[in-house]
């Protein structure tokens, strides 16, 4: 459902989120401008899309001790549902952070804060992606030391993997590209903007 802008967008905010994929350098981030009252569910579906993800694993919300995620998942019985829960209820204010974790076998864990409090912009919808840096590693490439290993392989031409790696990510995989365009156009689809 598109968000636009109404007589009642005085009373709504934005959040300007910092995303980081951990244990990753160069870093690879995103900043995304979301409602502050968009539920985690939601928010998952956005950050799949501004990360480069294809939704194909669990995930977790975390913030401290407690997490979030499908209740009923065999992996944490002490999971709470991240059903109704609002993204405000767990960021409160500027500076306040949560871990997001996608795909616990490969442990993509993002730290997102939030950065700023916005007022509801005028003809924008939302969520947007406003900046970031990098390509995302590819589904299922075997956690952070699977990923550095498809990257050297990658550079060496030599390597008696290359073109097999290079067949799997696909001719146009650069780790150092991020389309900023495609990445809204996406959100959009899937957002009904």
């Amino acid at each position: 459902m598109a968000l636009h802008i109404g007589r009642l967008s005085s009373r709504r905010t934005v959040y300007q989120l910092s995303v980081t994929l951990l244990n990753i350098q160069p870093s690879i981030w995103r900043r995304l401008l979301v409602p502050a009252d968009m539920p985690l569910k939601r928010l998952h579906d956005a950050l799949q899309i501004a990360m480069g993800w294809q939704d194909c694993h669990l995930f977790q919300f975390a913030v401290g001790d407690v997490r979030y995620g499908i209740a009923g998942a065999r992996i944490d019985p002490e999971m709470k549902k991240e059903t109704g829960v609002k993204l405000k209820t767990l960021l409160p204010k500027p500076g306040a952070k949560l871990i997001y974790e996608y795909d616990f076998g490969d442990a993509r864990q993002h730290e997102i804060v939030l950065e700023e409090i916005l007022p509801w912009p005028e003809h924008h919808l939302l969520p947007r992606c406003v900046a970031g840096e990098r390509a995302c590693p590819p589904e299922n490439s075997g956690g952070y030391p699977g990923y550095e290993h498809l990257l050297a392989v990658l550079k060496d031409s030599l390597h008696p993997d290359h073109s097999g790696m290079r067949e799997w990510v696909g001719e146009d995989f650069d780790p150092e590209t991020f389309d900023l365009s495609a990445v809204n156009f996406r959100l959009g689809a899937a957002f009904g903007q």
